[in-house]
Protein backbone atom coordinates (compact mmCIF):
# COMPACT_ATOMS: atom_id res chain seq x y z
CA UNK A 1 0.00 0.00 0.00
CA UNK A 2 1.15 3.66 -1.28
CA UNK A 3 1.97 5.83 1.43
CA UNK A 4 0.50 9.32 2.04
CA UNK A 5 3.12 11.58 0.89
CA UNK A 6 4.11 14.85 2.24
CA UNK A 7 6.25 17.39 0.19
CA UNK A 8 9.71 18.62 1.06
CA UNK A 9 11.07 21.84 -0.73
CA UNK A 10 14.92 21.78 -1.73
CA UNK A 11 17.17 24.39 -2.57
CA UNK A 12 20.15 23.26 -4.02
CA UNK A 13 23.75 25.40 -3.84
CA UNK A 14 26.35 24.17 -6.64
CA UNK A 15 25.35 22.71 -9.71
CA UNK A 16 28.17 21.24 -11.63
CA UNK A 17 29.11 17.74 -11.06
CA UNK A 18 27.84 17.20 -7.71
CA UNK A 19 24.82 19.27 -8.16
CA UNK A 20 23.98 17.00 -11.27
CA UNK A 21 24.17 13.89 -9.89
CA UNK A 22 22.17 15.18 -6.92
CA UNK A 23 19.72 16.70 -9.35
CA UNK A 24 19.13 13.47 -10.47
CA UNK A 25 18.34 11.76 -7.58
CA UNK A 26 15.94 14.80 -5.76
CA UNK A 27 14.01 13.92 -9.33
CA UNK A 28 14.06 10.12 -9.42
CA UNK A 29 13.96 9.27 -5.49
CA UNK A 30 10.30 9.19 -5.12
CA UNK A 31 9.68 7.40 -8.32
CA UNK A 32 11.25 4.28 -7.30
CA UNK A 33 11.00 4.10 -3.69
CA UNK A 34 7.59 4.25 -1.78
CA UNK A 35 8.03 6.94 0.58
CA UNK A 36 6.40 9.15 3.02
CA UNK A 37 8.33 12.67 2.07
CA UNK A 38 8.46 13.53 -1.13
CA UNK A 39 10.86 16.20 -2.37
CA UNK A 40 10.39 19.38 -4.28
CA UNK A 41 13.33 21.00 -6.52
CA UNK A 42 12.25 24.47 -5.41
CA UNK A 43 15.39 26.50 -6.09
CA UNK A 44 18.90 26.21 -7.61
CA UNK A 45 21.39 28.71 -6.39
CA UNK A 46 24.79 29.36 -8.19
CA UNK A 47 26.87 32.84 -8.43
CA UNK A 48 26.40 33.65 -12.51
CA UNK A 49 22.44 34.25 -13.00
CA UNK A 50 22.92 33.38 -16.57
CA UNK A 51 24.25 30.39 -16.35
CA UNK A 52 22.01 28.86 -13.08
CA UNK A 53 19.01 29.27 -15.15
CA UNK A 54 20.23 27.21 -17.91
CA UNK A 55 21.38 24.60 -15.76
CA UNK A 56 17.63 24.70 -13.89
CA UNK A 57 16.10 24.39 -17.06
CA UNK A 58 17.88 20.93 -17.50
CA UNK A 59 18.46 19.78 -14.19
CA UNK A 60 14.80 20.70 -13.79
CA UNK A 61 14.21 22.95 -10.91
CA UNK A 62 11.40 25.24 -10.38
CA UNK A 63 13.44 28.91 -9.39
CA UNK A 64 16.91 30.32 -9.24
CA UNK A 65 19.12 32.32 -7.39
CA UNK A 66 22.55 34.03 -7.04
CA UNK A 67 22.02 34.74 -3.10
CA UNK A 68 22.22 32.21 -0.97
CA UNK A 69 21.82 33.71 1.97
CA UNK A 70 18.49 34.87 0.97
CA UNK A 71 17.50 31.28 -0.04
CA UNK A 72 18.52 29.82 3.27
CA UNK A 73 16.77 32.34 5.46
CA UNK A 74 13.24 31.70 3.48
CA UNK A 75 10.39 29.90 5.16
CA UNK A 76 9.60 27.91 2.93
CA UNK A 77 12.36 25.83 2.41
CA UNK A 78 12.69 22.36 4.11
CA UNK A 79 16.41 20.98 3.14
CA UNK A 80 19.73 23.05 2.38
CA UNK A 81 21.58 20.32 -0.20
CA UNK A 82 25.57 22.09 -0.30
CA UNK A 83 27.30 21.08 -3.61
CA UNK A 84 29.80 23.59 -3.76
CA UNK A 85 33.57 23.80 -2.88
CA UNK A 86 35.24 22.63 0.53
CA UNK A 87 36.00 26.35 1.12
CA UNK A 88 32.03 27.14 1.55
CA UNK A 89 30.36 24.24 3.10
CA UNK A 90 31.12 25.51 6.55
CA UNK A 91 29.40 28.94 6.35
CA UNK A 92 26.63 27.20 4.05
CA UNK A 93 25.52 24.74 6.40
CA UNK A 94 26.19 26.78 9.45
CA UNK A 95 23.80 29.49 8.28
CA UNK A 96 21.26 26.85 7.25
CA UNK A 97 20.72 25.13 10.41
CA UNK A 98 20.75 28.21 12.33
CA UNK A 99 17.54 28.38 10.07
CA UNK A 100 15.84 25.58 11.14
CA UNK A 101 16.99 23.83 7.54
CA UNK A 102 18.27 19.95 6.99
CA UNK A 103 21.37 19.82 5.55
CA UNK A 104 23.05 17.34 3.12
CA UNK A 105 26.44 18.57 2.39
CA UNK A 106 28.90 16.99 0.12
CA UNK A 107 32.41 15.46 1.64
CA UNK A 108 34.83 16.17 2.53
CA UNK A 109 32.45 17.93 5.46
CA UNK A 110 35.19 20.95 5.28
CA UNK A 111 38.50 22.22 4.69
CA UNK A 112 39.45 22.30 8.39
CA UNK A 113 39.42 20.34 11.52
CA UNK A 114 38.06 23.13 12.88
CA UNK A 115 35.63 24.51 10.76
CA UNK A 116 34.40 20.58 10.67
CA UNK A 117 34.03 20.66 14.58
CA UNK A 118 32.18 23.68 14.45
CA UNK A 119 29.84 22.19 11.90
CA UNK A 120 29.07 19.02 14.35
CA UNK A 121 28.42 21.54 17.61
CA UNK A 122 26.21 23.58 15.05
CA UNK A 123 24.30 20.59 13.68
CA UNK A 124 23.85 19.08 17.86
CA UNK A 125 22.11 22.18 18.31
CA UNK A 126 19.70 21.82 15.97
CA UNK A 127 19.59 18.26 16.54
CA UNK A 128 17.57 19.44 19.18
CA UNK A 129 14.97 21.30 17.34
CA UNK A 130 14.43 18.22 15.13
CA UNK A 131 16.32 19.63 12.72
CA UNK A 132 18.99 17.19 11.27
CA UNK A 133 21.85 16.59 9.02
CA UNK A 134 23.93 14.50 6.32
CA UNK A 135 27.25 13.91 5.32
CA UNK A 136 27.36 12.71 1.40
CA UNK A 137 29.51 9.64 1.49
CA UNK A 138 27.51 8.08 -1.74
CA UNK A 139 30.28 5.48 -2.47
CA UNK A 140 28.06 3.70 1.08
CA UNK A 141 24.66 3.25 -0.82
CA UNK A 142 26.53 1.11 -3.85
CA UNK A 143 24.23 -2.22 -3.04
CA UNK A 144 27.90 -4.36 -3.19
CA UNK A 145 29.19 -2.32 -0.78
CA UNK A 146 26.34 -2.44 1.90
CA UNK A 147 26.17 -6.11 0.98
CA UNK A 148 29.93 -6.04 2.05
CA UNK A 149 29.43 -4.59 5.04
CA UNK A 150 26.04 -6.77 5.89
CA UNK A 151 28.40 -10.58 5.24
CA UNK A 152 31.59 -8.92 7.23
CA UNK A 153 28.79 -8.25 10.27
CA UNK A 154 27.60 -11.72 9.45
CA UNK A 155 30.70 -13.38 10.20
CA UNK A 156 31.88 -13.99 6.40
CA UNK A 157 35.35 -12.98 6.79
CA UNK A 158 36.00 -13.69 10.36
CA UNK A 159 38.51 -12.08 12.26
CA UNK A 160 39.65 -9.15 10.13
CA UNK A 161 43.35 -8.98 9.56
CA UNK A 162 43.74 -6.45 6.13
CA UNK A 163 42.19 -3.51 4.69
CA UNK A 164 43.20 -2.54 1.88
CA UNK A 165 41.69 0.34 -0.13
CA UNK A 166 42.62 1.81 -3.66
CA UNK A 167 40.85 5.21 -5.51
CA UNK A 168 42.66 5.77 -8.70
CA UNK A 169 41.85 8.14 -11.20
CA UNK A 170 44.33 10.50 -14.14
CA UNK A 171 42.72 13.31 -14.95
CA UNK A 172 45.34 15.64 -14.33
CA UNK A 173 48.21 13.50 -15.85
CA UNK A 174 48.35 16.26 -18.81
CA UNK A 175 50.71 19.30 -17.08
CA UNK A 176 48.79 21.54 -19.04
CA UNK A 177 45.74 20.66 -17.47
CA UNK A 178 44.95 24.23 -15.88
CA UNK A 179 44.76 24.88 -12.31
CA UNK A 180 41.42 24.43 -11.41
CA UNK A 181 40.03 24.84 -7.93
CA UNK A 182 40.23 21.26 -7.10
CA UNK A 183 43.75 21.85 -7.27
CA UNK A 184 43.99 25.04 -4.68
CA UNK A 185 44.15 24.38 -1.01
CA UNK A 186 41.79 27.41 0.00
CA UNK A 187 39.36 26.36 -2.23
CA UNK A 188 39.33 22.41 -1.69
CA UNK A 189 41.14 21.86 1.07
CA UNK A 190 43.03 18.65 -0.14
CA UNK A 191 44.16 17.35 -3.49
CA UNK A 192 43.35 13.30 -4.17
CA UNK A 193 43.38 13.19 0.10
CA UNK A 194 40.20 15.03 0.62
CA UNK A 195 38.61 14.48 -3.18
CA UNK A 196 39.01 10.60 -3.22
CA UNK A 197 41.02 9.26 -0.26
CA UNK A 198 38.09 10.14 1.89
CA UNK A 199 35.53 8.11 0.04
CA UNK A 200 38.13 4.86 0.64
CA UNK A 201 38.68 6.27 4.08
CA UNK A 202 34.98 6.22 5.28
CA UNK A 203 34.35 2.88 2.89
CA UNK A 204 36.52 0.60 4.83
CA UNK A 205 35.42 1.90 8.32
CA UNK A 206 31.98 1.39 7.33
CA UNK A 207 32.09 -2.07 5.80
CA UNK A 208 34.28 -3.19 8.64
CA UNK A 209 32.60 -1.53 11.36
CA UNK A 210 36.45 -0.64 12.87
CA UNK A 211 38.24 2.93 12.92
CA UNK A 212 41.57 3.48 12.11
CA UNK A 213 43.32 4.09 15.78
CA UNK A 214 47.11 5.12 14.25
CA UNK A 215 48.40 5.73 10.88
CA UNK A 216 51.77 7.07 8.92
CA UNK A 217 51.54 8.25 5.32
CA UNK A 218 53.13 10.15 2.30
CA UNK A 219 51.77 12.77 -0.02
CA UNK A 220 53.22 13.58 -3.13
CA UNK A 221 52.65 16.67 -5.59
CA UNK A 222 53.76 15.54 -9.23
CA UNK A 223 53.24 18.74 -10.85
CA UNK A 224 53.86 22.17 -9.38
CA UNK A 225 52.65 24.53 -11.82
CA UNK A 226 50.07 24.27 -13.81
CA UNK A 227 48.57 26.85 -16.11
CA UNK A 228 46.03 29.85 -14.75
CA UNK A 229 42.37 29.36 -15.45
CA UNK A 230 39.37 31.08 -15.49
CA UNK A 231 36.52 29.74 -14.22
CA UNK A 232 33.08 28.66 -15.64
CA UNK A 233 30.32 29.70 -14.55
CA UNK A 234 28.85 28.15 -11.19
CA UNK A 235 30.52 26.30 -8.47
CA UNK A 236 33.17 25.13 -10.71
CA UNK A 237 34.27 21.24 -10.89
CA UNK A 238 36.66 19.31 -12.76
CA UNK A 239 36.21 20.41 -16.21
CA UNK A 240 35.01 23.64 -17.69
CA UNK A 241 37.80 25.96 -17.24
CA UNK A 242 39.28 27.63 -20.11
CA UNK A 243 43.23 28.68 -20.46
CA UNK A 244 44.15 32.45 -19.44
CA UNK A 245 47.41 32.88 -22.01
CA UNK A 246 50.61 31.14 -20.74
CA UNK A 247 50.72 32.23 -16.98
CA UNK A 248 50.95 29.24 -14.60
CA UNK A 249 50.13 29.23 -10.75
CA UNK A 250 51.34 27.11 -7.99
CA UNK A 251 49.24 23.46 -7.12
CA UNK A 252 48.92 23.28 -3.55
CA UNK A 253 47.49 20.34 -2.88
CA UNK A 254 48.95 16.37 -3.17
CA UNK A 255 48.18 14.45 -6.72
CA UNK A 256 48.78 11.64 -4.25
CA UNK A 257 48.49 9.74 -1.36
CA UNK A 258 49.62 6.36 0.36
CA UNK A 259 48.48 5.48 4.22
CA UNK A 260 49.72 2.74 6.43
CA UNK A 261 47.46 2.50 9.33
CA UNK A 262 45.56 -0.25 12.04
CA UNK A 263 42.60 0.04 12.90
CA UNK A 264 40.70 0.08 16.62
CA UNK A 265 40.14 -3.87 15.76
CA UNK A 266 43.85 -5.33 15.38
CA UNK A 267 43.88 -4.91 11.75
CA UNK A 268 46.18 -3.51 9.28
CA UNK A 269 45.30 -1.18 6.93
CA UNK A 270 46.51 0.56 3.62
CA UNK A 271 45.29 3.09 1.23
CA UNK A 272 46.30 4.60 -1.85
CA UNK A 273 44.76 7.51 -3.49
CA UNK A 274 46.01 9.41 -6.49
CA UNK A 275 44.70 11.09 -9.33
CA UNK A 276 48.12 9.87 -11.74
CA UNK A 277 46.85 6.20 -12.14
CA UNK A 278 47.30 6.93 -15.89
CA UNK A 279 44.80 4.62 -17.59
CA UNK A 280 43.02 4.82 -14.29
CA UNK A 281 39.90 6.50 -14.65
CA UNK A 282 37.86 6.17 -11.78
CA UNK A 283 39.09 2.36 -10.20
CA UNK A 284 37.73 2.09 -6.41
CA UNK A 285 38.59 -0.82 -4.76
CA UNK A 286 38.28 -2.60 -1.21
CA UNK A 287 39.31 -6.01 0.19
CA UNK A 288 39.00 -7.25 3.68
CA UNK A 289 40.91 -10.20 4.49
CA UNK A 290 40.19 -12.44 7.90
CA UNK A 291 40.66 -15.67 9.34
CA UNK A 292 37.35 -17.09 7.61
CA UNK A 293 37.53 -15.79 4.38
CA UNK A 294 37.69 -12.45 2.25
CA UNK A 295 35.23 -10.17 0.42
CA UNK A 296 36.41 -7.71 -2.47
CA UNK A 297 34.46 -5.07 -3.96
CA UNK A 298 35.99 -3.41 -7.57
CA UNK A 299 34.36 0.02 -8.82
CA UNK A 300 34.48 -0.93 -12.28
CA UNK A 301 32.03 -3.90 -11.83
CA UNK A 302 30.44 -1.87 -9.05
CA UNK A 303 26.94 -4.93 -9.21
CA UNK A 304 29.36 -7.68 -8.05
CA UNK A 305 30.89 -8.65 -4.54
CA UNK A 306 33.62 -11.36 -4.73
CA UNK A 307 33.51 -13.64 -1.70
CA UNK A 308 36.51 -16.31 -0.73
CA UNK A 309 34.92 -18.96 1.92
CA UNK A 310 38.16 -20.15 3.63
CA UNK A 311 35.86 -23.12 5.09
CA UNK A 312 35.24 -24.76 1.66
CA UNK A 313 39.58 -26.17 1.37
CA UNK A 314 40.52 -27.84 -1.06
CA UNK A 315 37.12 -26.62 -3.40
CA UNK A 316 37.75 -23.03 -2.01
CA UNK A 317 38.25 -19.94 -4.65
CA UNK A 318 36.85 -16.88 -4.82
CA UNK A 319 33.01 -16.18 -6.04
CA UNK A 320 31.48 -13.61 -7.54
CA UNK A 321 28.07 -12.56 -6.19
CA UNK A 322 25.83 -10.62 -8.92
CA UNK A 323 24.19 -7.86 -6.35
CA UNK A 324 21.19 -7.44 -8.06
CA UNK A 325 18.43 -9.60 -6.44
CA UNK A 326 15.86 -7.94 -4.59
CA UNK A 327 16.98 -9.22 -1.29
CA UNK A 328 19.89 -7.50 -1.63
CA UNK A 329 20.53 -3.70 0.12
CA UNK A 330 18.56 -0.69 -2.08
CA UNK A 331 17.82 -3.39 -5.14
CA UNK A 332 14.15 -3.89 -4.06
CA UNK A 333 13.39 -0.86 -5.61
CA UNK A 334 14.99 -0.98 -8.45
CA UNK A 335 15.24 -3.53 -11.45
CA UNK A 336 14.54 -7.79 -12.23
CA UNK A 337 17.91 -9.31 -11.60
CA UNK A 338 20.53 -9.28 -13.89
CA UNK A 339 19.61 -5.54 -14.30
CA UNK A 340 22.90 -4.03 -12.98
CA UNK A 341 23.01 -0.08 -11.51
CA UNK A 342 25.43 2.59 -12.12
CA UNK A 343 26.86 5.15 -10.90
CA UNK A 344 24.39 7.78 -10.39
CA UNK A 345 21.75 5.51 -8.14
CA UNK A 346 24.05 5.75 -5.46
CA UNK A 347 22.89 9.05 -5.17
CA UNK A 348 19.30 8.12 -5.20
CA UNK A 349 19.81 5.54 -2.82
CA UNK A 350 21.46 8.16 -0.46
CA UNK A 351 18.69 10.50 -1.25
CA UNK A 352 16.61 8.20 -0.30
CA UNK A 353 18.26 7.17 3.37
CA UNK A 354 18.08 10.79 3.70
CA UNK A 355 14.74 11.06 3.55
CA UNK A 356 13.47 8.13 5.29
CA UNK A 357 15.74 9.40 8.39
CA UNK A 358 13.65 12.60 7.97
CA UNK A 359 10.29 11.18 7.88
CA UNK A 360 11.20 8.75 10.87
CA UNK A 361 12.38 11.75 12.99
CA UNK A 362 15.62 10.05 13.17
CA UNK A 363 19.64 10.63 12.53
CA UNK A 364 20.80 9.96 8.86
CA UNK A 365 24.26 8.85 8.74
CA UNK A 366 27.01 8.98 8.23
CA UNK A 367 26.35 12.16 10.77
CA UNK A 368 28.59 15.45 10.59
CA UNK A 369 30.23 13.88 13.42
CA UNK A 370 31.29 10.98 10.81
CA UNK A 371 32.25 13.68 8.62
CA UNK A 372 34.22 15.52 11.77
CA UNK A 373 35.91 12.39 12.03
CA UNK A 374 37.26 11.59 8.65
CA UNK A 375 38.52 15.19 8.64
CA UNK A 376 40.56 14.55 11.40
CA UNK A 377 41.91 10.72 9.60
CA UNK A 378 42.88 13.55 6.28
CA UNK A 379 44.63 16.22 8.74
CA UNK A 380 46.25 13.29 10.13
CA UNK A 381 47.73 12.16 6.75
CA UNK A 382 49.23 15.64 6.27
CA UNK A 383 51.06 16.11 9.75
CA UNK A 384 52.71 12.60 9.23
CA UNK A 385 53.76 12.96 5.42
CA UNK A 386 54.94 16.59 6.85
CA UNK A 387 56.70 15.09 10.02
CA UNK A 388 57.52 11.65 8.83
CA UNK A 389 55.78 10.13 12.12
CA UNK A 390 53.09 7.78 13.04
CA UNK A 391 50.07 9.39 14.11
CA UNK A 392 47.85 8.28 17.33
CA UNK A 393 44.17 9.08 16.14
Amino acid sequence: MSRAHRPLRVAMIGYAFMGAAHSQAWRNVHRFFDLELTPEMAVLVGRDAEAVAAAATTLGWAETSTDWREVVARDDIDVVDICTPGDTHAEIALAALAAGKHVLCEKPLANTVAEAEEMVAAAERARAEGVRSMVGFSYRRVPAVALMRQMVAEGAVGEIRHIRGLYLQDWIVDPEFPLVWRLQKDKAGSGALGDIGAHILDMAQFVTGQRLSSLTARTETFVKERPLVEQAGGSGGKLGASAAGARTGPVTVDDAAVVLARTDGGALATFEATRFATGRRNRISLEVNGSAGSLAFDFEQMNELQHYDHSLGDRAGFSTISVTEPTHPYLEAWWPPGHGLGYEHTFVNQARDFLVALAAGEDPSPSFADGAQIQQLLAAVETSSAEGSWQQL
